[in-house]
């Protein structure tokens, strides 16, 4: 894991030692024909040595520890002389060459870490080294070392080659649609169990309306999928779907959760990152216009590197690789190594999580616990990535910047944007004119203020003094206006990328993690586990990325296909084949149905790696079509539904939640994408010189007209502080932007009906709906039957009706207000409020 700015500082006396030691130094030992230790030296040794190094020391290194840090081990004569990770500690007879003594000394090195040691007890280890570091301890059998075995490791289900197994058989021959359908049948035959029935068609539209896009269907929707009698009804529904840029915005924002997107740098000081909102309309539109998976996979990783045949291609690929770009980088860390390191550990971590489902980022300090994933793993992957650098110190302060990559422009985009900066320009000299003419006058009001006459006129010096004031309040509005309008002049269009540094290398190992204690060097590779040739030379001259991205996108590699339709899965069911989404490796969950989890990944590999046809398959089967409704008999064999005997409910997520009411209310507005912060308002940011002691930052003060009722993926992304109509987000289990997840939890917490029940956002959508209910229809019960298909999209039931007119009955004789309209609009504004406060409505079944 990321060792934080004081683990750093209080590692293993190895990490200290390590700070500068030669790891090419030779181990020194006694030879042969050394001279045996004096009596007097061996209790100097008992007395004076041994004492120290098992109070100060045997925790961390010694055969007994829990872990032996930096492979040293200081109980025994062998492993002082043997040294750790980093080699030799001393050298006998010579006390100011060892490196030991310079840590005791915590001379840029200190060992102990809790404390320097009193002057008189280094004193004694100079003294026990310059005799020959007597010792007669002999080394007590240790745990042991844990050994990674690749061949072994590639027996586990999740690193043998994808399969391709055959459709099994089933007794009813009826049930299935797709072959995906009797994978699920079999099992469940196998077990005793039946599917449970279908959902009728209004579960369906809606289940289905909300996977895809995040929307529920609108009354005329439901309306033409009811009405439509034909074998395809479904089909057409679907295909409608898939075609909308509504499934691109859905679908996206499902990715973006694995790659740690905001719309702020790092979480200290509000630095906004100006570009990130580029990769979030780059992902829509590759959702949108099913951009092949493996394609998707290469760009991501390696845009940059691949040809393009067009300046949109071109800026389309660089924009891509913001995926490596977004996450949270600490930008005003000050340890620039560190700083460095921990931006690859994140980048390591999420190629590790989104394409392979493996925790990559703890092999950062060791070999996994568990897995079969070594150092060498780890630090090939990051070596690539220390070969095309992410940021860039400037030359003040102890910030840096991202590194950001201008766009290529066709020319029509050229034209626009050359207006663009004419306007900006002409804007900026009309400031800069008021504020000469504003300056000019200010000395003239001064001398005015200095003459004798308006001195000794009470009168005209009131009013002059007035001037003066208006005068300093302009000028200071138009110093922040100006500087604004400076930082802001160029409008050339970048994105935070990639490229390859100028000297790619590969990378030492950091022992334990840090960065300032390098060890043997690690040619660059990948996860030898899921490898099944030798890694693809590297040009020189080159990071490496392209060839990681082949690697990633390869038909041959077991984890991306398996990872990538198991996430799909997860979306459309609320529990993968394999429900530990995240995580393939040995500690994870096993496939339920490891022979389904392979026919999909090789039909989504036979289909052209098309997340749509993929995702269509799916949501037309026998399988997704089941009802959430329980049986009794399943249920006592399998609980969990691990057999898909039925649907699972699944609350909306906080985006589909709100994107939802916006929907219902009638209120929600299409958007193109483009900028989420509001940078272009000089209320909003601040320290824009770049080249002061803090670097520029954002505060959400002015939201953009409007944005309350765009979709939530267009709305700012902050990684401290919410921003005006996000608070939706916090209370509903969005994925913290520092972190990343495939999978979001679902809490049940009183804060969320809270929130529900007296939020403005869910009280102003249920007064737009009811004001439009009672619009368009004068009698209750049309109103009624409205609201339904809007809210739960499906017709009213009998009894629902007796309650709804019960409530309104009850509502209406606790008000005292006369006003007949306003009367009206508050029952039907308390009664869309309850719907929309709903299980229902909170919950796709």
């Amino acid at each position: 894991m990321k060792p934080s700015s004081i683990a750093i500082l209080f590692l293993s006396a190895t990490a200290y030692i390590a700070f500068a030691l030669d790891p090419h130094l030779v181990t020194s030992s006694f030879g042969e024909d050394r001279q045996a230790p004096t009596q007097e030296q061996l209790n100097f040794f008992e007395s004076k040595i041994r004492p120290v190094l098992v109070t100060h020391c045997y925790e961390c290194h010694s055969a007994d520890s829990k872990i032996v840090q930096g492979r040293l081990r200081l109980d025994s004569r062998e492993g002082v002389l043997k040294g750790g990770d980093t080699g030799a500690v001393l050298q006998p007879g010579k006390p100011e060459k060892s490196l030991l003594i310079k840590a005791l000394r915590h001379d840029g090195i200190e060992m102990p870490p809790k404390g320097k040691l009193s002057a008189s007890v280094i004193k004694d280890f100079e003294t026990w080294i310059a005799m020959g570091a007597p010792d007669p301890r002999v080394a007590k059998e240790s745990k042991v070392a844990r050994t990674i075995d690749i061949e072994e490791g590639r027996k586990h289900w999740s690193f043998r080659p994808v399969a391709n197994p055959a459709v099994p058989g089933v007794k009813d021959e009826s049930w299935p649609i797709d072959p995906l359908d009797r994978f699920v049948l079999a099992r469940l035959e196998a077990s005793g169990l039946r599917p449970v029935a279908d959902a009728d068609r209004y579960a369906w539209l809606r289940r289905v309306s909300l996977d895809l896009t995040g929307l529920p269907p609108t009354p005329a929707e439901i309306d033409a999928f009811v009405r439509d009698n034909s074998p395809r009804a479904c089909e057409t529904v679907v295909d409608r779907l898939l075609k909308s840029r509504a499934f691109g915005e859905r679908w996206a924002r499902h990715w973006l959760d694995l790659t740690g997107y905001a719309d702020m740098i790092g979480t200290s000081n509000n630095v906004f990152a100006e570009h990130a909102w580029r990769y979030r309309d780059y992902l829509i539109e590759a959702f949108h216009q099913d951009k092949p998976f493996d394609r998707f996979v290469r760009e991501q990783i390696a845009g940059d590197l691949m040809p393009a045949e067009s300046p949109q291609r071109r800026a389309e690929q660089i924009t891509a690789t913001g995926f490596l770009m977004v996450g949270d980088v600490e930008i005003v860390e000050p340890d620039k190594a560190k700083m460095e390191a921990d931006h690859i550990d994140t980048q390591v971590a999420k190629i590790g999580t989104a394409f392979l489902g493996m925790t990559l980022n703890c092999v950062r300090c060791h070999d996994h616990k568990f897995d079969p994933i070594g150092l060498p793993d780890y630090y090939g992957i990051a070596g690539m990535l220390r070969s095309s650098p992410a940021t860039h110190k400037i030359p003040f302060g102890v910030w840096s910047l991202l590194n950001s990559t201008e766009l290529p422009e066709t020319p029509e985009q050229l034209v626009a944007r050359q207006k663009l900066e004419a306007e900006q320009a002409e804007k900026l000299a009309a400031l800069k004119a008021e504020r000469e003419k504003l300056q000019a006058e200010k000395k003239e009001v001064e001398s005015q203020l200095a003459l004798p006459e308006n001195t000794d006129s009470r009168g005209a010096k009131a009013d002059i003094e007035k001037r003066r004031d208006e005068i300093a309040e302009q000028l200071k509005k138009l110093g922040p206006a100006i500087q604004h309008a400076e930082f802001f002049a160029s409008k050339v269009p970048k994105a935070f990328a990639m490229r390859d540094g100028e000297t790619p290398a590969d990378m030492p190992i950091y022992i334990r993690g840090n960065p300032y204690a390098p060890g043997a060097v690690i040619p660059r590779g990948t996860v030898r586990v899921a490898s099944w040739d030798k890694f693809s030379a590297i040009p020189a001259g080159q990071s490496g990325r392209l060839q990681l991205a082949d690697w990633l996108a390869d038909k041959r590699n077991s984890l991306t296909p398996r990872v990538t339709v198991n996430r799909i899965w997860q979306k459309l069911f609320g529990e993968g084949l394999v429900r530990s989404v995240d995580y393939f490796g040995t500690r994870g969950e096993t496939p339920s149905h490891p022979e389904l989890l392979d026919h999909l990944a090789t039909r989504f590999m036979q289909d052209g790696w098309s997340q749509k046809q993929l995702i269509r398959s799916i949501v037309l089967s026998r399988t997704y079509r089941l009802s959430s409704t329980n049986n009794a008999a399943a249920m006592q064999v399998d609980p969990d539904n691990r057999l898909l005997w039925r649907m699972n409910r699944q609350r909306l997520d906080a985006e589909a939640l709100r994107d939802q009411l916006l929907a219902v209310s009638g209120e929600l507005k299409q958007s193109n994408g483009g900028p989420a912060l509001v940078l272009e308002d000089v209320e909003n940011c601040g320290a824009l010189t770049q080249q002061g002691v803090n670097p520029p930052n954002y505060t959400h003060r002015k939201p953009r007209a409007g944005e309350e009722f765009l979709r939530t993926i267009y709305l700012p992304v902050m990684r401290t502080n919410t921003a005006t109509n996000d608070r939706l987000r916090s209370f509903f289990d969005f994925v913290n932007p520092a972190q990343i997840a495939g999978q979001r939890s679902q809490t049940v917490v009183p804060t969320q009906s809270l929130f529900v029940m007296n939020n403005d956002l869910f009280r102003q959508r249920a007064k737009a709906l009811a004001d439009q209910l009672i619009a368009a229809a004068p009698q209750p019960d049309a109103r009624l039957n409205q609201l339904w298909l809007r809210v739960c999209n499906r017709p009213l039931t009998p009894p629902e009706r007796d309650d709804a007119l019960a409530f309104l009955r009850q509502l209406g004789e606790s008000l005292e207000t006369k006003d007949a309209a306003a009367r009206e609009s508050l029952l039907w504004t308390e009664l869309c409020h309850s719907l929309l406060s709903s299980n229902e409505f909170v919950f796709r079944i």
